[in-house]
């Protein structure tokens, strides 16, 4: 009863105070409506569901070549679309035609058929009767569909297509997928086709993770998206926020309300409307300690990714307001990744936006199919500590054009200076030395990539700044990006593959970098697009977990978990049961339930408007190591802390973190959440702040969370802990 009465008053009181975020936001809210009934779905292949609809409003041609084919290219758009039984029946009816015609598609019809046949299945098990199971990979349990109409006859076509081709590693990967969701693997895939399940498992021994999306309220069915998490409404624990990149997708906050899981709250904090954004950022941007949103649109449309961006203010309590035009951040460029950090050292913080520029005509990495080759350079916006921004990116010297996937903050050379990666999908990547700022406040950047040795991959998406082996420099992941589904096999076939390998390069301490990921374990197809790290058992050494996928839906790759065992990297993605091999994006590690220990959220889904997937989180089934939790307050520096260093000596060894929200596709709270191994005390906690200030405090107890004010104490904060 009490917990009903304080909930109406909460309500009430949002409700009552501050205005109304809505009619504030009207106009991006107008904007974004525009932008929806404005794309033309013939020019953007993934707005499926639409261009069924505009196919459908077309006259049916005549002829009977003419005829086949656009009937194939609308069951093409029916299998994206999600309406799998429609394609079904066309591509059927396209084999028994398209022969007396001599018309040919790549992929083949048997392919695509194949392949609507297992989507029917992952449809109607896993998306409409999903449960902890679904789509776990290697599937066995209840991830084995209940209706097996659509798989068993993926099975068949699959058995068919392998036959036709032993080689081609897709068909035997797919054909191993089919068999297991159809509960016909190991004995009903043919012996030379079987990739067996010994093969799939891993050596490191790992805890087994909860699924607890659906139980917890936060399991919703959406396409690709991004997440935040943080304590928005400041009462101790830590809400989530998600995008969807449809043009209509919703932005979806869920409040953290404890043991009873979370309550979807989007309308009432004030986000109706504001829809979009293959990603977000959040940040506390007017140092008012209320955690804000930067939401990222465009990212893959190209030309038609002319999406304004948008800031949304925290007013206090979890309830927000678009404010993009008043801060000067309206632009209209194709993005899906940016950076937050103090830049010049001022107290507030700025944001590097990597825009898309495509100098050559679109490949199929690109959503836009007009063939216009268009540019948007990268920006850089000087915070001016007044709630406004402006454009220094020229002056700066990082407005590149590139087609910008990741780009990530940190300070390689620990000179107090927040410098830029930047990851580029088809070219070489780029690190942005910070040579200080000048008497208006204006940072200047160099790149040094290639003489610092950090250019490759040449396929790349995410990236992230981590001090993994926990020397005090900060190291450089970035992911390959480019792979098919016959890879994925190779791999696990010791085979020779083409897939773009990542990379983590070691800071050397000289300015250079050496790419050492074979070396510790990381030659592995991390085709990844969302991705974050922590500490999952709280060793004191940074784990990472990455989505991986590509909009083909034959690109079926389990998302993989990396435990970092004194700075060598073991795969637990079995062992822990993370290999979800639904499309992942965004990802955060964060203590949701304050119990000590990180859980794992992701946001999953594709690009095509049918292929929606449930988002779901991991919980930690706990550990008996050590930890202690900082929220940073800055005086000087930022509010947030964001950017401080932070050193914990422990006696015989040392553990680095710094105050940021980790990789740049996903999302962890600013709250500093540090493992320890098992030490019960910390000989010295020392903080660097980006003004310079430092401070230490000694033997600090652990299994803790502190506040530490800039030049202030070091004050114990109640955590609000779920009851189990």
């Amino acid at each position: 009863m009490w917990t009903l009465i304080l909930y109406v008053f909460y309500v009430v009181t949002l409700v009552s105070c501050n205005g109304a975020p809505s009619s504030q936001s009207a106009a991006m809210v107008a904007r974004l409506q525009d932008i929806a009934k404005s794309t033309d779905p013939l020019k953007n292949t993934y707005l499926s569901g639409r261009r069924v609809t505009a196919l459908q409003q077309e006259p049916e041609p005549t002829d009977p070549v003419k005829q086949i084919i656009f009937r194939i290219q609308l069951a093409k758009e029916y299998l994206q679309a999600g309406n799998n039984e429609e394609a079904i029946r066309l591509f059927e009816e396209a084999i028994i035609r398209a022969p007396s015609y001599g018309v040919q598609t790549r992929p083949t019809l048997k392919e695509y058929l194949a392949l609507s046949y297992l989507r029917l299945g992952e449809q109607q098990n896993c998306v409409e009767k999903h449960n902890s199971q679904s789509c776990l990979f290697p599937i066995n349990g209840q991830g084995v569909h209940v209706i097996r109409d659509g798989s068993k006859n993926a099975v068949d076509l699959y058995k068919e297509l392998f036959n036709d081709s032993p080689d081609n590693l897709s068909f035997r990967w797919l054909l191993n997928i089919a068999c297991m969701v159809s509960g016909q693997y190991p004995d009903g895939v043919p012996e030379d086709a079987l990739i067996p399940e010994s093969l799939f498992l891993n050596d490191e021994t790992f805890p087994r993770f909860k699924y607890q999306a659906q139980f917890l309220g936060v399991d919703e069915l959406g396409l690709a998206g991004g997440v935040a998490v943080d304590d928005f409404n400041n009462d101790g624990l830590l809400d989530i926020i998600t995008t969807s990149w449809a043009l209509d997708g919703p932005i979806r906050y869920y409040r953290n309300v404890g043991k009873a899981g979370f309550i979807e709250e989007s309308k009432l904090a004030g986000l109706e409307g504001i829809v979009g954004g293959l990603n977000l950022r959040h940040v506390d941007y007017n140092n008012d300690g209320n955690m804000d949103i930067f939401i990222l649109r465009g990212g893959w449309f190209g030309e038609q990714g002319r999406h304004p961006n948008s800031l949304l203010k925290n007013l206090g309590g979890g309830r927000f307001v678009d404010v993009t035009e008043q801060a000067g951040l309206l632009s209209l460029h194709p993005t899906q990744t940016a950076c937050w950090a103090d830049f010049n050292n001022d107290g507030y913080l700025d944001v590097f936006i990597g825009n898309e520029s495509i100098i050559a005509r679109p490949s199929s990495f690109v959503g836009d199919r007009s063939g216009i080759a268009s540019q948007h350079a990268c920006e850089l916006f000087i915070n001016q500590g007044d709630g406004t921004f402006v454009d220094k990116a020229v002056d700066s010297g990082v407005g590149i054009k590139a087609f910008v996937k990741g780009v990530t903050w940190g300070d390689y050379n620990n000179d107090g200076l927040m410098d830029i990666y930047v990851s580029i999908l088809r070219g070489a990547n780029i690190l942005f030395q910070n040579q200080g700022s000048d008497s208006l406040g204006i940072p200047r950047f160099i790149d040094v990539a290639e003489k610092a040795g950090v250019t490759d991959p040449y396929y790349s998406f995410p990236t992230w700044f981590w001090d993994y082996d926990n020397d005090g420099l900060e190291d450089i992941f970035v992911a390959g990006y480019y792979a098919d589904s016959g890879d994925i096999a190779a791999e696990f076939l010791s085979i020779k593959h083409d897939a773009e390998a990542p990379r983590l390069f070691r800071n050397k301490g000289d300015g250079t970098f050496e790419d050492i990921a074979v070396h510790i374990g990381l030659d592995r197809i991390l085709y990844a697009m969302g991705c974050n790290y922590g500490d999952l058992d709280n060793d004191g050494f940074l784990d990472f977990y990455v989505g991986t996928g590509d909009p083909d839906f034959r690109l079926l790759i389990p998302n993989r978990m990396f435990k970092n065992v004194s700075g060598v990297f073991n795969e637990v993605t079995t062992s822990g049961d993370f290999g979800h091999l639904q499309k992942g994006h965004g990802v955060a590690f964060a203590d949701f339930d304050n119990d000590g220990d990180q859980d794992i959220y992701a946001v999953m889904g594709g690009a095509y408007s049918g292929d929606v997937a449930a988002n779901v989180m991991f919980e930690n089934p706990g550990n008996e190591l050590n930890w202690i939790k900082l929220n940073l307050r800055g005086k000087r520096s930022n509010r947030a802390g964001v950017g401080a260093r932070i050193k914990i000596d422990l006696g015989d060894r040392s553990i680095y973190s710094r105050v940021n929200i980790g990789a740049s596709f996903g999302g962890n709270p600013y709250r500093s959440e540090i493992g320890l191994g098992a030490e019960d005390r910390i000989k010295s906690l020392q903080i660097q702040w980006p003004s310079g200030i430092q401070q230490e405090f000694y033997n600090v107890p652990t299994k803790k969370l502190y506040v530490i004010e800039e030049e202030g104490d070091l004050l114990v904060e109640p955590l609000t802990t779920w009851l189990r």
